[in-house]
């Protein structure tokens, strides 16, 4: 049908993202750390644990689409609403700055 010679477009990785941590992306390291605070209810329950939280973190070092994967109740939304906050160095792939999906695990412990 004399089509010419297809030309793909050289993607960059930031278009390709987001990666998954591991495979030669290694994690992104943490710039600012909100600590949760425990609410209250929580607290007089005696309710402890661990929420893992799914997070994608932008090539501008953000957190981004945060969800539950693992629930704690009543320590939910205060482990959400600190790593909503958090901020890290984006992860690179060759020398480009990358998104990345990774597990964040907080941790209420009571003393």
């Amino acid at each position: 049908t004399g089509s010419g010679p297809v030309v793909e477009a050289a993607q960059t990785p930031a278009a390709t993202g987001p990666f998954r941590v591991g495979d030669g992306i290694e994690r992104p390291r943490k710039i600012k750390h909100v600590k949760p605070v425990y609410p209250p209810p929580a607290m007089a329950a005696r309710v402890g644990g661990n929420v893992l939280i799914e997070a994608t973190i932008g090539v501008d070092g953000k957190v981004h689409n945060a969800r539950l994967l693992q629930s704690v109740a009543f320590l939910d939304q205060a482990a959400l609403d600190a790593v909503r906050q958090w901020e890290f160095e984006p992860s690179r792939l060759d020398g480009v700055p990358v998104a990345v999906t990774m597990v964040i695990v907080v941790t209420f412990a009571l003393l």
